[in-house]
């Protein structure tokens, strides 16, 4: 199978002259393909550098001709410009073309009108699809691989909201990312329209409507502690500096993880001076939901019927989960109510020396068996509250704090 690729400016006299060539080929020929690009005059010099710079190849005039050779795992073969599409033509098919200078200019102005008017439908096209842009950091955690699924359900930003996903991680990553890019667009859902994959360049956090910061910057073997807050200093930084150059100022930035997290939310703050800092926060929603299937599961209850759990302090640190507040419903004893109603959580409680020890011992231990599902869950849900106005009760959120 021969395939070549003819790409020229749309008002080329000689690209209408090669594209009959190759349409005659095409058309005579069984194995032979034909794919063709065109390019607006003023835009031809600047694409035509950038193509043979990314190629390695010499040309400087329309068109360009080239024949693809991915299938034998190669980069494209050069042909050159007209006269070398038709010497090639000649010597392999026989074939030459003999369109006089008029028909070349009418096909010319033809091909120029077809490509103002594409553009125009792509415009258009482009105008209507107005996506949420939601990027997550650190991308290829398992966290990921899990809040992919759920943001593209629709179950988060509504079912008619589409959403482009731009996945950023480290040069390393990238390979794994592409893998998980082509099981996103697999799952055929119709919110997820767009996945793309980003590492830190100037282009960061580009239009974003949403930041999923996932990074959890771990300290190295034989790290010193200083060296850990250095690195992690440094990568928070450019992203505070990339979010408040590029980011919507309406942003919304959630930090979530298991290490700094009250760190990073804060190095970022500091960083994007531009952005409101009550739209940055620390996520202890996953500490919430581990709470609360203990005491479901004490209670022999389903754990979505608790709410109001509050933590208070570092989420990754030194924290306290306060219950004075915490309701229960639809809770089976002697007192009941409609579905509205609620109950102290507390007093419900009868084990106290369970709560005040054994609680919190798990409580604190359940984190080392964190794989990634329940994180991705705990980020939805404080997305889903943040986008959508509904009555949720209280959610803890670590905020920059205004006191002294």
């Amino acid at each position: 199978m021969a395939k070549f690729v003819l790409a020229g400016r749309a008002n080329c006299p000689y690209y209408a002259k090669a594209e009959l060539l190759a349409d005659y080929l095409q058309k005579n020929l069984p194995n032979f393909r034909i794919h063709k690009m065109t390019q607006h005059p003023d835009n031809w010099e600047d694409w035509l550098a950038d193509l043979c710079i990314k190629n390695g190849w010499k040309h400087t005039r329309s068109p360009i001709i080239w024949r693809e050779l991915l299938d034998r795992g190669s980069k494209g073969l050069l042909i050159g410009g007209f006269n070398d599409f038709m010497e090639h033509a000649q010597a392999f098919y026989n074939v030459t073309s003999a369109m006089i200078s008029d028909l070349m200019k009418d096909i010319a102005a033809e091909n120029m009108q077809a490509h103002l008017e594409l553009e125009e439908e792509e415009d258009n096209i482009r105008k209507q699809f107005n996506p949420l842009h939601i990027w997550i950091t650190g991308a290829s955690m398992p966290a990921c691989y899990s809040l992919i699924p759920i943001l593209a359900s629709g179950d988060v930003f509504g079912a008619t909201k589409d959403i482009w996903l731009h996945l950023l991680d480290e040069d390393y990553s990238q390979n794994a990312l592409q893998g998980l890019k082509m099981e996103a667009e697999d799952l055929a859902c119709h919110c997820l329209r767009k996945v793309t994959l980003h590492t830190i360049t100037d282009d960061a956090f580009l239009q974003a409507d949403f930041v999923i910061v996932l990074n959890d910057v771990l300290a190295k073997e034989d790290q010193c502690s200083e060296a850990h807050i250095s690195e992690m200093k440094e990568q928070c930084a450019q992203y505070g500096a990339f979010i408040d150059q590029n980011s919507r100022k309406d942003v919304k930035v959630i930090v979530s993880g298991s290490s700094s997290v009250n760190l990073i939310a804060l190095l970022i703050i500091k960083n994007a001076p531009s952005i409101n800092p009550r739209n940055i926060v620390a996520l202890p929603t996953q500490l919430e939901l581990e709470a609360r299937a203990q005491i479901a599961e004490k209670l022999s209850i389903n754990s979505s019927v608790i709410k109001d759990v509050i933590v208070w302090g570092n989420i990754s640190g030194i924290n306290l989960l306060d219950l004075h507040l915490a309701k229960i419903y639809n809770y089976d004893s002697s007192i009941w109510g409609p579905s509205s109603f609620s109950r102290p959580l507390l007093p419900m409680i009868h084990d106290r020396k369970w709560m005040k020890n054994d609680m919190v011992t798990e409580w604190k231990k359940r984190k080392e068996h964190r794989s990634g599902l329940s994180a991705a869950h705990s980020i939805a849900t404080a997305l889903s509250y943040w986008q959508q106005d509904s009555d949720t009760g209280m959610v803890s959120l670590g905020v920059l704090s205004e006191g002294k």
